[in-house]
């Protein structure tokens, strides 16, 4: 028997990660201080498309990617910018935000209803050319 489930998982990080809206993710797209993080698999970035300026930081490396000791390191991790992380509905990217922050990253949050708002709410989408 698990001592964890993943609905336990969820509301712990849901408490302590902070959600923002579609629409306050998009008034901070142009602050230079905030970076969208885009925690989904490379596949679903080439099938999907992804937010304009968002780094790609697969979950599955994702403490690698944080960790400024790692070869496979990213700046973004070390900017001391505001972090908006997303995934495709919101789940991976709260826990994913919740980890961040356990490992010591200030200022993260994540975009609640993932990429899937994003795209029903008619904003912005890339796709690789």
């Amino acid at each position: 028997m698990l001592k964890t489930g993943v609905q336990k998982l969820l509301a712990e990080a849901n408490a302590q990660v902070k959600a923002l809206s579609v629409e306050d993710t998009l008034s901070l797209m142009e602050n230079p201080d905030v970076v969208i993080v885009d925690v989904r698999d490379e596949s679903e970035r080439r099938t999907n498309g992804f937010i304009p300026g968002s780094v790609h930081a697969s979950r599955g490396m994702l403490e690698f990617y944080v960790d400024p000791e790692s070869p496979a390191h990213k700046d973004v991790f070390s900017s001391g910018k505001q972090l908006v992380l997303h995934c495709a509905s919101g789940g991976r990217s709260v826990l994913a935000a919740k980890m961040v922050q356990d490992m010591g990253v200030e200022n993260v949050s994540h975009m609640a209803g993932g990429f899937a708002a994003w795209a029903q709410a008619g904003a912005p989408i890339d796709r690789e050319s």
